[in-house]
This record gives C-alpha cells, sequence and structure tokens, in this order.
C-alpha cells in the first residue's frame, strides 16, 4: 500500500545528510583522540632503557593492538633492586581501554616501591596484588616478575597468571617452563606465588612475552610459545644478541596479526664468571 506521506524537500534532505555526516566526524575525532591519548599513556609508562650487567644484555619490543582502541595494558619493566640484583617484569592488564593503561602504571609503580620492603619475587607479588586489591579497582592484570642476581648468577622467577616464559641454553636445549604459578594481580587477597630458581652455569637467554605474541586468530598459545622456544633456541646457539631475539620473536605477533598488544622481554646470560655459580648444576630448584 502506497504511502500519503509528503516526501521531504531535497533541501532538508541534504539538511539531515550534512547533520549526520558532522556527528560522524565528530565522534571518529573523539575516538582518535582517545586513542592517541591512550597510546600517548602506555608509552609514557614503559621504560626508556632497562637495566643489565657485565654478561648480561636485556631487550624489550612493544606493539599496540590492531583492533579496539588499539592500546591496552602490556608493560616491561626493569630495575635496580636495594641489594644489588636487578629486577624485570613484564604483564598485561585486562581490557584496551585508558583505565587499563592508567591500571599498568599503578602496577609498576607498586612493584618498584614495594621492592623497597622485599626482592623476592614471589614476596613482591604477593605484596603487589594486596596493595590493588586495597585500592579498589575492578581490574586484574597478569604479570611475570624475574630477579637476576650478579654475584650467584642465578634467576629467580615468580608468575601471576601470566604466560610461561621461555629457556634456552647453548647445549642447545630449550622450551618453555613449566612452572607453578599464582592468580593474577587484583583478584583475590593473600595469594601465594611460588619462586623458581635458575642457576645459571652456561650462555644462554630467558623470553617473557604477553599473550598478543603467541596468540592469535590464527595461532593458539601453545604453538606460538613452541615458536618461540625454536626461535630462542637457535638464537642462542648462533650467539644471537637480545635485541636481534627480540626483534625476531616480536615477528611471531606480527604474522598472526594480533588482535592485542604484544610485548617482549628478552634476557640474554653469559656463562658465569669466574667464582660466581655456585657448583650446583644447572638446573631449577623451585621454592
Amino acid at each position: 500500500m502506497a504511502s500519503n506521506r509528503p516526501a521531504d524537500p531535497p533541501d532538508d534532505l541534504l539538511a539531515r545528510l550534512g547533520s549526520l555526516t558532522a556527528e560522524a566526524r565528530t565522534r571518529a575525532e573523539a575516538h582518535r583522540t582517545q586513542v592517541e591519548l591512550a597510546l600517548a599513556l602506555q608509552r609514557g609508562m614503559l621504560p626508556t632503557e632497562l637495566p643489565a650487567a657485565p654478561g648480561l644484555s636485556v631487550a624489550a619490543r612493544y606493539a599496540p593492538a590492531f583492533a579496539g582502541l588499539n592500546v591496552g595494558g602490556d608493560w616491561y619493566d626493569g630495575f635496580v633492586l636495594p641489594d644489588g640484583s636487578i629486577g624485570y617484569s613484564i604483564g598485561d592488564v585486562q581490557g584496551h581501554t585508558i583505565e587499563a593503561a592508567a591500571f599498568m602504571g599503578q602496577v609498576r609503580v607498586g612493584l618498584r616501591a614495594l621492592a623497597s620492603v622485599t626482592s623476592d619475587p614471589g614476596e613482591l607479588l604477593g605484596r603487589t596484588n594486596d596493595l590493588l586489591l586495597s585500592l579498589g579497582g575492578a581490574l586484574f592484570a597478569t604479570c611475570t616478575m624475574v630477579r637476576f642476581d650478579p654475584v650467584a648468577w642465578e634467576l629467580d622467577s615468580a608468575r601471576a597468571g601470566h604466560v610461561p616464559l621461555v629457556r634456552a641454553t647453548a647445549d642447545g636445549a630449550s622450551g618453555v617452563v613449566e612452572d607453578e604459578g599464582g592468580l593474577p594481580l587484583g583478584i583475590e587477597s593473600g595469594v601465594t606465588y611460588p619462586v623458581t630458581r635458575y642457576r645459571l652455569t652456561g650462555r644462554g637467554a630467558f623470553v617473557l612475552v604477553t599473550d598478543g605474541v603467541v596468540e592469535g586468530p590464527s595461532l593458539a598459545v601453545d604453538e606460538g610459545l613452541a615458536q618461540v622456544a625454536t626461535l630462542a633456541g637457535v638464537g642462542v646457539g648462533a650467539a644471537l644478541g637480545a635485541e636481534s631475539l627480540a626483534t625476531s620473536v616480536m615477528r611471531i605477533a606480527d604474522s598472526i596479526g594480533h588482535d592485542d598488544d604484544a610485548a617482549v622481554l628478552v634476557i640474554s646470560h653469559d656463562a658465569p664468571p669466574q667464582g660466581a655459580a655456585s657448583g650446583r648444576g644447572e638446573g631449577e630448584e623451585r621454592t
């Protein structure tokens, strides 16, 4: 049945179209401004340099997501602890918003501040977890915290719901470390985070990533971690530097069309200096 409603005059249609176009442009500009603000906040919080030590080199890479706000809460960090050891962290905050980037800053500041109280990675994660809960936020974060001791030539690690790290040694061994972890930060109080100790008796590397590196539309997380382990093994065998290895690992994220933030942290070490190693053999010790 034909409508008896008169058609809008051409001038009215043009005016309405112009109004809708202007509204769409305003929304697009607001979205772009939000993206730029979140990205600036994110990049401004990431360290420009990472501490190292004789015989130890460190490199990191970060890439924003290809979807959503194009920024989230992935981070990496490194700082010297009061006892002379060096702490490194990598993590991923829930969500892709300005709030996620701001929460990432809280986690990083919390870890650094509480490191003045304890250098134990597990205890540091536990204290940071309780601090975040006391602030009453609604977000949570996964994190791996490691501590390198340049005197004993050992590395301790603890994990809060984060993807496992990858380890490779000069003897050709490489793989995903199946260590025990705890809940992500900001979910439940009083969580215990077990610590795994690695005695570094030869040359090798540790590769820490966020899930945006190893999981995407065309790649399952286990397959992605296996690829990282293969790259790490080849890289250490070829005496590849930390910078080159970090770049190679980040190419995995680029190749899968990741829709999440992606961060890589590579800790590469030489054989221990004379008298530094404990002499108890290469391996892991869980505490």
